[in-house]
């Protein structure tokens, strides 16, 4: 299993309750494909560089994890696909 880190923007729109819902949705995916979750960091609210889809903040969130090397490219569909999320990158952290 290799070691990855996950970093996603949540819309800032969203009530607390839904944050935490795409939280645990993304650790539900990691978890459900044999992934082990070592680190959960939240960020919360932070100015974003640039506006993204007209907005100028976002709920930062980074989740460290071991997997396989199928399970980031799931990841990545699904978080392409979500509606609240609206920015994310996957790095592998065993690559140098």
């Amino acid at each position: 299993m290799n070691n990855y880190e996950v970093m996603f923007i949540i819309k800032s729109t969203l009530e607390e309750e839904k944050k935490e819902a795409v939280i645990e949705t993304v650790k539900g995916i990691i978890e459900h494909d044999g992934g082990e979750i070592a680190k959960v960091d939240v960020w919360g609210m932070k100015k974003l560089a640039y506006p993204i889809q007209k907005m100028n903040e976002g709920y930062y969130v980074v989740v460290e994890f071991a997997a396989k090397p199928e399970l980031p490219h799931e990841l990545d569909r699904r978080l392409k696909i979500s509606d609240n999320v609206i920015r994310h990158m996957i790095i592998n952290k065993d690559e140098k």
